[in-house]
């Protein structure tokens, strides 16, 4: 074995296991299989013209050289970013522990009590700070925070405003210039109007349904908007306020003032700047729009024994059951980022926070006495951690200061604003004030004993508690936090533990060394909008990834800004929405989906403006060609687009699709390809092959970035080379095409952080270890089909009988034994596995993917299990359901009660097979109860006993 080969180290099937794998299946050999499975018409003729792949430690020396170029100054540019400290105790245990990062999203509630904890804990924070009634568990970044209230305060127009067609929103011209803009995006598709001004000249006309207020400003100034509030409200307005997280420790909490919805960034909570992210954003708002909140939200119930246990709670808000009807795409998270910011809160406290808060505005009191000691004018009249600061010549001002390592932020030419940050010390605010001096030729005087101005009215100043709950007052030492953390942990299961299968979800390894790097400082401490010059090693990375993935797709031009796959989605309709404009056809808004396409897809159509067209799929589960040629002549003229997932949802490389492509583009439609399969297409076909003109990739499945629990995920679109001209741009970083949309998220390269994870996965597999990979997932996909076969019906496969990468096994018939899909995910808890993806897209059904990844061992121990549960299905029947499958999940504390009551052993119910004696999972709590959660809506610490029914 040649232990340099890093696909050796990726994949998880060996030479030795290839004959009886091959065998099983009933191929000669793997390049039958993929003749057999993959159609021969759209196979690609030549391999990824990619370079060989490298060794982890010839990786890791490459990534090392290029963070050499990337200058890592002191930077105080602000707008919404900071430089944060990542307690080590964090960084550590939760950013670098694979417990942590490779848990999927908490579907299994069982399995999840870890993360949904750290979530709770997150959204209580929230609560407090923003001083709302419920939070959700977290967004993609603050301008998508804010453009989804922005959605949300739409959709709660009054019936008179819907009648009266009342469509325009108010945005302060104080708000983030990347928030703007992304506002911009969101609003023209939706038919909102916006209007950007002056919030103290606004008119409060009936003409508007909501505002948006930045709290502080753009450029630090701290405004009252109490008034403001009040008047809305008697006209009938609905206001949302992004406000700077620190800064509520100190000041008044937006919540107090009547708004109706508080958003922003938890980034200075602990997270690294990262470029740009990932990191999570909030939302919190009133308890009565519930049903309204974007996203997910974390909910106390109770499990079978009536025991306290969480759960995601209002899961029909999820877009795979609104689709057509849902307001929002957001169907992710930044769990993982949520985590390490709940997890800062955790460890420091209320009494820690307001240390961090009063150092950072002291330090910023400070700095503007010093500055007016040297007579520059500072212009905020209130302010928490930023000023705004006149001098003679800010060129002069920036050379002096980047000849220092330090970056500002420079507004105009006679105008510049400094944040300050929890990093910053004494001797930082010297080198600060020597750049004004030393560029405007002043005599330095000395910043100590001074007395500091009072720079935050009281009535502005925040007198409400915060953060009682005893979890943020009982883990201040490292060790404490520590054995939390890991006790945490224990609650959870993750790709560490044994082998997660779920369809379209694509859970493969997230190598350590991929990994390392995120934690290297000259990656982590880069502002997203420093010069180009300083991030010289991001901008290498960057380009060299989406050439990566412009050579895997065929296409022509990537943007990597989208920040998750429901964000590529959007984005990609949007860029096709201004193709059609450039040709003067902008009345093209019919988009058809298929019937069993992911339900973000149109989600994304209608938050793009568009008009959704179902087509439906024929009994083997494909496109149904009649019914989509009908519905695409019968729309040519408003055709847009189709929107395809290829291999289908359904597990199948469908022959006809070169057909459907032309079909659509002969009806002047474009084509979206859905790339959450991309992973059984890279080496062997790709998007351009088939006929599509833009995919979004989901680095977070195909290009191992770790699913964190339910993100950070990253959604980059590919586009053909009419389509590049569009592709978004920042309007502080230009980015994207020539004719560029507006911005899609909130950074210029979205969380570009972990782009090098992808990066690296790319580069250390090389062309040929890529292609292995896809051929490694459809040959452990199909194994599983056989392994299963006789015992499990698969419902649909290709014309010569394989499945693609993934399959949908069938569950209904155990109806008849009295036992529901349901039962069968909870009882492959007991046999340490996470369930499979549950009832999508069909109802009733499992779908399973096993990744490239996975060992043949792993696979022989999940079919195992699944075969040990269908000899328990037989055993089972609609009259006695005290059996082993309506009890799973089954807990230590169930085990070793006194009590005993079951026909079945204890054995038969903990350790069904003999490989789980040596690797007991043990779940936290019995099944779910989500029912009660939903009747009982609580989604923060507070006591479960206050809600449970006696």
């Amino acid at each position: 074995m040649n232990t340099e080969v890093f696909a050796a180290r990726h994949i998880g099937i060996t030479e030795r296991d290839l004959p009886h794998m091959l065998k099983t299946i009933g191929v000669e050999n793997m390049e039958q299989l993929i003749f057999e499975t993959i159609p021969d018409d759209i196979k690609l003729k030549k391999p990824l013209d990619l370079p060989e792949g490298i060794s982890e430690h010839e990786f890791l020396g490459h990534l090392n050289e290029l963070a050499k170029k990337n200058k890592v100054f002191k930077t105080y540019i602000g707008l919404g970013y900071h430089e944060s400290l990542t307690p080590s105790v964090i960084k550590r245990n939760i950013l670098e522990n694979p417990g942590w990062y490779t848990a999927y999203t908490p579907y299994q509630a069982e399995i999840a009590q870890g993360r949904l904890e750290a979530l709770l804990n997150f959204q209580t924070m929230l609560s407090d700070l923003t001083g709302m009634e419920i939070a959700n568990a977290s967004l993609l970044d603050e301008s998508t925070a804010a453009a989804e209230a922005m959605s949300m305060l739409f959709e709660l127009r009054s019936r008179e405003q819907k009648k009266n067609d009342v469509v325009k929103f108010f945005a302060s011209e104080e708000i983030l210039p990347q928030t703007l803009s992304l506002l911009k995006t969101r609003a023209i598709p939706l038919g909102i109007e916006l209007v950007v001004g002056n919030h103290e000249d606004f008119d409060f006309s009936n003409e508007f349904y909501g505002a948006l207020l930045q709290y502080p400003g753009k450029y630090g100034q701290v405004h009252d908007y109490e008034s403001f509030v009040e008047k809305a409200k008697e006209n009938d307005i609905k206001v949302a306020v992004a406000a700077d997280i620190l800064s509520l420790v100190m000041l008044t909490p937006p919540g107090e003032w009547g708004v109706d919805a508080v958003v922003g960034t938890t980034q200075r909570f602990g997270i690294p700047l990262g470029y740009g992210g990932p990191h999570a954003a909030y939302f919190a708002t009133k308890e009565a729009y519930k049903r309204n909140i974007p996203g997910r939200i974390i909910g106390i119930t109770r499990d079978t024994d009536g025991n306290p246990a969480l759960r995601m709670a209002l899961q029909t808000r999820e877009q795979h059951i609104k689709r057509a009807k849902a307001t929002s795409n957001i169907c992710t998270a930044q769990v993982l980022l949520a985590v390490m910011a709940g997890m800062y809160a955790v460890y420091h406290g209320p009494e820690g926070l307001k240390y961090i808060a009063n150092k950072v505005h002291n330090n910023t009191k400070k700095l503007a006495k010093a500055l007016e000691a040297h007579g520059f004018e500072q212009l905020n009249s209130a302010y928490f951690d930023t000023i705004q600061v006149k001098v003679k010549n800010t060129e002069q001002l920036k050379e002096v200061a980047e000849s220092k390592g330090i970056n500002l932020f420079y507004i105009d030419d006679t105008t510049v604003s400094i944040s300050l940050n929890e990093a910053v010390s004494e001797a930082d605010l010297n080198r600060l004030v020597s750049c004004f001096v030393e560029s405007h030729d002043l005599d330095e005087k000395s910043i100590e004993e001074m007395d500091l101005d009072e720079a935050i009215p009281a009535s502005l100043q925040r007198q409400s508690p915060f953060m009682e709950h005893p979890v943020f007052n009982s883990y201040h030492s490292e060790t404490e936090l520590m054995r939390y953390i890991k006790k945490l942990e224990r609650k959870d299961l993750a790709l560490n533990q044994s082998m997660i299968s779920l369809g379209s979800c694509t859970m493969k390894l997230n190598a350590a060394s991929e990994m390392l790097p995120l934690s290297w400082g000259e990656w982590g401490n880069i502002h997203p909008f420093v010069p180009l010059n300083q991030a010289e090693g991001y901008q290498e990375v960057l380009k060299a990834l989406e050439e990566q993935l412009n050579v895997i797709t065929g296409f022509s031009a990537t943007s990597l800004q989208p920040n998750s796959g429901a964000q590529g989605e959007y984005a990609g309709l949007m860029v096709i929405r201004a193709y059609h404009e450039s040709r003067e056809e902008g009345h093209r808004d019919i988009c058809l989906i298929p019937a069993s396409a992911h339900g973000t897809n149109p989600a994304s159509a209608v938050m793009a403006g568009m008009k959704v067209v179902v087509t439906k799929t024929d009994e083997k589960g494909n496109i149904d060609l009649a019914d989509l040629q009908e519905k695409a002549e019968k729309h040519a003229e408003n055709l847009a687009a189709l929107m395809v997932t290829y291999p289908s949802t359904h597990g199948v490389f469908e022959s006809s699709i070169k057909q459907i492509t032309k079909l659509i583009h002969d009806n002047g439609g474009q084509v979206y390809m859905d790339g959450a399969n991309m992973n059984a297409q890279v080496g062997l076909t790709n998007p351009a092959t088939i006929g599509a003109d833009v995919c979004h990739l989901n680095l977070h499945k195909t290009f191992a970035i770790p699913h964190g629990g339910g993100g950070p995920g990253v959604g980059p679109i590919c586009v053909a080379e009419q389509l590049k001209p569009f592709l978004p741009t920042n309007p502080v970083i230009p980015t994207g095409g020539e004719s560029a949309i507006t911005a899609i998220s909130s950074a210029p390269w979205g969380s570009a952080l972990v782009c090098l994870i992808s990066y690296g996965y790319i580069k250390m597999l090389g062309a040929e270890g890529l292609t292995n990979a896809t051929k490694g997932a459809i040959l452990n996909a199909n194994y599983i089909k056989d392994r299963l076969k006789g015992k499990f019906d698969v419902l649909y496969a290709g014309e010569r009988g394989r499945a693609a990468h993934e399959m949908i096994v069938d569950c209904r018939p155990f109806k008849a034994n009295g036992i529901e899909v349901t039962d069968i995910a909870k009882r492959l808890i007991d046999y340490g596995f996470h369930a499979p993806t549950v009832s999508f897209p069909v109802a009733g059904t499992l779908m399973i993917e096993p990744t490239e990844s996975e060992s043949r061992a792993e696979l022989d121990r999940f079919c195992d299990a699944l075969l040990s549960i269908r000899e328990e299905i037989d055993e089972a029947s609609v009259d006695e359901t005290d059996n082993v499958l309506k009890n799973a999940p089954h807990t230590l504390a169930m085990l070793t009660s006194d009590s005993w009551e079951h026909p079945y052993s204890r054995e038969k119910a903990a350790f069904p097979l003999p490989y789980v004696t040596e690797n007991k999972f043990w779940p936290s709590v019995r099944r779910t109860d989500e029912a009660f959660g939903d009747r009982n809506l609580m989604c923060s610490c507070t006591p479960i006993e206050d809600y449970v029914e006696a």
